[in-house]
C-alpha cells in the first residue's frame, strides 16, 4: 500500500531554510534554539503586547510564554516578537492621548512588518488593551496567513464603600471633586482601590467590546472574550492555541476566509446587543478596509435598528466583564442572537466549525440580570446610532445605551482642543443646555482624535451628564456615558462644518430621526465655508505629523493609506 506524503504546511518559511544556499539563515536560526527537525515544521509568529505601561498588558508575557509553549506541543516553531502599547487611562487628558489612535496604526504596521519580513506561516497575537485588539486585526487582515487573536482578559473590579468601582468612577470623580461634591480623602481613597490588578478595563468599554466582536467574527476561541486576567483558564487557552492555528494551517483556513462580511454583520451585531464602544465603529471599519471587505458607516444603523440591546453592563449599566463571564460569556449572547435569527450561524471560525456548531457546546440561558433574553430585552434596538445632518454630512456616532437624552437643542459653547473645553467644565462655566463643541480634535486636526473622557468624565461629575451635550469631532473612551457624540465627519481641520461654528450658534440633536444639525442656512454655512482658513497642523515633524498627512475620515475607518 502506498504512503501518502504528508502536506508541507510551511507554505511561507520554506523560502528561509530549504536548499544549500540558505545555509546562512539556518545558522541564524540555529544560534536561537533550532535543531534539525525545527527546519520542517511550520514557523508560528507570536506577537506579544505585553508591557509595563498599563495594568491591561502587564500580565501578557505569562500568556504569551504558554502560547509558546502550546505552539511547540502542536509540532511547530514559535517565534515571539513585541510591540508597542499606549494606554489611554493613562495618557487621558494630556498631549499624550493623540498618540492612542496613532499606535493602532503603528501596532498593524509592525505586526505585518515582522511577520511579513521573516516568512512566517502563520500568526498569533497576544493582546489585551484598547488599539492593541483592532490593530492586530488588521495586520492579521492584510497578512492573511492562519491567525488567531488571543485575549489577555479584563481586570476585576475594586472595592469602595461596598460598591464595586473602576477606572470610569475615577475620571467621574474628578469631575464631582471640582464641584465639591466628592472629598480629597474619598477621591484618593477610590484611586487606591479602582484598579485592583492585572487586566483591560473592567466594563464594556473599548477592549471588552472588541474581544466581544472578535470573537463573535470567529478570529478568537469561544468562550475566551470575557475570561477576567487572574483566571487560570486564560493559561489554559493560550496553551491550546498552538494547537488551533496548526489545525488551521491544515485545513488550509485563512483569516479572509473568516472575515467576511457576513462575519462583520456578526461583529456588529454583538457589539450593539452588549452596549459597545462607539470606537467599534472606529475599528470595524478599518478592519473590514484591511480585509477588503465592503463595510459602510450606515450598516451599523442598518444592523442595530434590528438588533436587541441585552445586557446591563458599564458605563450605561451595572455590571462589568467579569460579571458576563458569570452568567455564561458571550456566547450566551450570541446564542439568544442565533435563537432570534440575528447571526449568520453559518460563518467559519478559527475552530474550522461554524458559529452555529461552536455554539452548540454553550448551552447556559440568559439570567436576565447581566444578561437579558432576545424575547424580552432591555431596549428593542441597539446600543450605537449613527446621526447625520448638516453639521455632520458624512456621520457621527451617539452611544444611546448611555444616555436617555436622545432630544436636544441648544447654544454651541465652542473650543479648539479638549483642555479649554475640560477648564470650562471645572471652573463651572458650562450650564444646563449647552452644546459644549470640541474641534480641531480629528484624524488630522488633533492629529490622533483622542478620546475625551477627561471631560464627559468631568460633565456627569459636575452633574450636567443628562443635560448638556457634547459634539466632537475627536472619539470617546468606551467608558464615556451620557449625551456626547463623537467622530463628526468631516472633521475641522478639512473644512468640515463643525470648524465654521461660532459661539450661540443653536445646535439640534434628534435621535430618533438620526440627526445632527446647525439652525443655519445653506448658504450662511456656505459663506462661512467660503471664508474659513485651515489652521497650521499641530505637528510638522515626527510620527504624529507622518500620521496627520495620510490618515483619512473617521467616517472610513481613520485608516492611513497612501493613496491620500
Amino acid at each position: 500500500m502506498a504512503t501518502v506524503a504528508k502536506q508541507d504546511l510551511r507554505h511561507k518559511s520554506k523560502v528561509v531554510v530549504d536548499g544549500t544556499d540558505r545555509a546562512p539563515a539556518r545558522a541564524m536560526l540555529r544560534a536561537v534554539g533550532l535543531q534539525d527537525d525545527d527546519f520542517k515544521k511550520p514557523f508560528v509568529a507570536v506577537a506579544n503586547l505585553a508591557s509595563d505601561v498599563t495594568p491591561c498588558n502587564m500580565h501578557l508575557d505569562r500568556l504569551a510564554q504558554k502560547v509558546k509553549q502550546g505552539v511547540r506541543d502542536a509540532k511547530s516553531v514559535p517565534f515571539l516578537f513585541g510591540t508597542i502599547t499606549i494606554s489611554d487611562g493613562i495618557s487621558m487628558g494630556t498631549e499624550g492621548m493623540k498618540a492612542s489612535l496613532v499606535s493602532r496604526e503603528v501596532i498593524a504596521d509592525s505586526i505585518e512588518t515582522v511577520t511579513f519580513g521573516e516568512s512566517m506561516d502563520a500568526l498569533i497575537v497576544v493582546a489585551a488593551c484598547d488599539k492593541n485588539m483592532p490593530g492586530a486585526m488588521m495586520a492579521i487582515a492584510r497578512l492573511n496567513v492562519p491567525s488567531l487573536f488571543f485575549y489577555g482578559g479584563s481586570i476585576l473590579p475594586g472595592h469602595f464603600k461596598g460598591d464595586d468601582i473602576n477606572i470610569q468612577d475615577m475620571f467621574e470623580a474628578c469631575g464631582a471633586f471640582s464641584r465639591g461634591n466628592l472629598s480629597f480623602e474619598d477621591l484618593v481613597a477610590m484611586e487606591r482601590v479602582a484598579c485592583p490588578g492585572e487586566g483591560a478595563c473592567a466594563g464594556m468599554f473599548t477592549a471588552n467590546t472588541m474581544s466581544s466582536a472578535i470573537e463573535a467574527m470567529g478570529m478568537s476561541i469561544p468562550g475566551a472574550a470575557s475570561i477576567p486576567a487572574v483566571d487560570p483558564r486564560n493559561e489554559d487557552m493560550a496553551m491550546s492555541a498552538g494547537q488551533v492555528v496548526y489545525n488551521l494551517l491544515d485545513k488550509g483556513i485563512n483569516p479572509r476566509d473568516i472575515m467576511t462580511r457576513k462575519a462583520f454583520e456578526n461583529a456588529i451585531t454583538v457589539v450593539m446587543a452588549m452596549g459597545g464602544s462607539t470606537n467599534a465603529v472606529l475599528h470595524l471599519l478599518a478592519i473590514a478596509h484591511e480585509a477588503d471587505v465592503p463595510l459602510t458607516i450606515d450598516d451599523f444603523n442598518e444592523i442595530g435598528d434590528r438588533t436587541p440591546y441585552l445586557t446591563d453592563l458599564r458605563p450605561a449599566g451595572r455590571f462589568v466583564m467579569s460579571d458576563v463571564d458569570k452568567a455564561g460569556g458571550v456566547p450566551v449572547i450570541m446564542n439568544q442572537l442565533l435563537e432570534a435569527g440575528l447571526l449568520h450561524g453559518d460563518c467559519m471560525t478559527v475552530t474550522g466549525k461554524t458559529i452555529a456548531e461552536n455554539l452548540e457546546a454553550f448551552d447556559m440561558q440568559p439570567d436576565s440580570r447581566v444578561i437579558y433574553p432576545a424575547t424580552s430585552p432591555r431596549s428593542a434596538t441597539g446600543g450605537l446610532v449613527i446621526l447625520k445632518g448638516n453639521l455632520a454630512p458624512d456621520g457621527a456616532v451617539i452611544k444611546v445605551s448611555g444616555t436617555k437624552h436622545v432630544q436636544h437643542e441648544g447654544p454651541a459653547r465652542v473650543f479648539d482642543g479638549e483642555r479649554p473645553a475640560f477648564d470650562a467644565v471645572v471652573n463651572g462655566d458650562i450650564k444646563d443646555g449647552d452644546v459644549v463643541v470640541i474641534r480641531y480634535e480629528g484624524p488630522k486636526g488633533g492629529p490622533g482624535m483622542q478620546e475625551m473622557l477627561s471631560v464627559t468624565g468631568a460633565i456627569v461629575g459636575a452633574g450636567l451628564g443628562d443635560t448638556t451635550m457634547l459634539i466632537t469631532d475627536g472619539r470617546f473612551s468606551g467608558a464615556t456615558r451620557g449625551p456626547c457624540i463623537g467622530h463628526v465627519a468631516p472633521e475641522a481641520m478639512v473644512g468640515g462644518p463643525i470648524g465654521v461654528l461660532r459661539e450661540g450658534d443653536i445646535i439640534t440633536v434628534d435621535v430618533a430621526n438620526r440627526e445632527l444639525n446647525v439652525k443655519l442656512s445653506d448658504a450662511e454655512l456656505a459663506q462661512r465655508s467660503a471664508e474659513w482658513k485651515a489652521p497650521p497642523p499641530n505637528y510638522s515633524t515626527g510620527v504624529l505629523a507622518k500620521y496627520a498627512k495620510m490618515v483619512s475620515s473617521a467616517s472610513i475607518g481613520a485608516v492611513t493609506t497612501a493613496d491620500l
